[in-house]
């Protein structure tokens, strides 16, 4: 029944997309807005290297390119190109969950986008979610959930490292998400949720050394049909957390995304015209064919080519994503 709903399920979900990024629209992830003191940009240098900075009135980036004087910046829009005094120019981009997984400090191993979009799908967060989550982080998973469940949702985190926290809590204000994420300081595993939020949380996601030790804690927090998902990197936590599992939860189900990408880049082929007696024609050629390697004499013409190879730092395993919905007890 559920795989038959699918297409009306998308339609919800791609509703709440929008609704959720009207509420960005309009507070401090916009793409419209202009940059004020203080906000936090994305400096886009290449599609390898980017950073994030605090504009500041007096600031002043200096990189390879040059220096960018923070208050040349302010009063433009996001996604503006702004020059250096030796003329080089970079982007400004809005703070974006995705961007900013790219560029945080990475505190713990995190979850990139490919995992992200995986588990905000099928833990089918919307606008107005509860969502609980164990092993904060670094707070890349944490930003993306917080958008999904703008504007009325709200996200609770929990780690069990004081200073990991605190600095949490800092991204998230940097990102103006403090909102609508709270971060808490606790050990789920060995204590688990906290009692307020039994039977109220919509999802649950864990991602701990030893999350079989907080399943049974994560099923009395979840909505009769919630969804919960936890992530480990070793198929052996797996296999105990899907024992666990079996207990309350059904539709239990495991995946390994793995995310090839391709790099596309303009380069100059030079390629010969063919004659008429010639049944093949010849391949491009990268470098300028001489008289003596023709056959007639004729010369080469160049032009730009996008050529398309896949990226060498491409990320491959990440971990392993396990979902399972609570069992409805009548």
């Amino acid at each position: 029944m559920l795989y038959r709903c699918l297409p009306i399920c998308l339609l919800f979900f791609f509703s709440a997309v929008l609704e959720a990024c009207e509420y960005l629209a309009a507070n401090k992830l916009s793409f419209n807005r202009c940059i004020k003191d203080g906000d936090l940009v994305i400096v886009y240098e290449r599609y390898d290297t980017m950073k994030a900075v605090k504009v500041s009135e007096d600031g002043v980036l200096q990189n390879r390119f040059g220096a960018f004087k923070h208050s040349e910046w302010i009063g433009k829009p996001f996604g503006s190109k702004v020059l250096s005094n030796k003329g080089a120019f970079v982007y400004l981009l809005a703070p974006t969950p995705e961007l900013w997984t790219l560029v945080l400090s990475h505190r713990t191993q995190i979850l990139y986008i490919a995992d992200i979009s995986f588990v905000v799908m099928y833990l089918e967060i919307v606008p107005g979610c509860l969502v609980l989550e164990s092993g904060t982080g670094s707070g890349s998973l944490t930003t993306s959930l917080a958008r999904a469940v703008a504007p009325t949702g709200h996200v609770y985190t929990f780690d069990f490292h004081e200073q990991r926290a605190a600095s949490a809590r800092e991204d998230f204000e940097k990102t103006g998400l403090s909102n609508l994420v709270t971060v808490g300081v606790r050990d789920i595993q060995g204590e688990g949720f906290p009692d307020e939020f039994c039977g109220r949380a919509d999802s649950v996601f864990l991602d701990l050394p030893q999350p079989w030790l907080a399943i049974p804690s994560a099923g009395k927090m979840l909505k009769p049909d919630g969804v919960l998902c936890s992530f480990s990197p070793c198929i052996e936590q797996v296999q105990r957390s899907c024992e666990t599992l079996k207990l309350d939860f059904t539709d239990i189900r495991t995946f390994e995304v793995l995310l090839r990408t391709y790099e596309v880049r303009q380069k100059i082929l030079e390629s010969c015209p063919v004659n008429e007696g010639d049944s093949i024609e010849r391949p491009p050629r990268k470098r300028r064919q001489g008289s003596a390697e023709g056959s007639n004499g004729t010369e080469c013409s160049s032009s730009p080519t996008p050529v398309i190879r896949p990226s060498g730092e491409a990320r491959g395993h990440t971990g392993y994503l396990t979902f399972a919905r609570l069992k409805c007890f009548v």
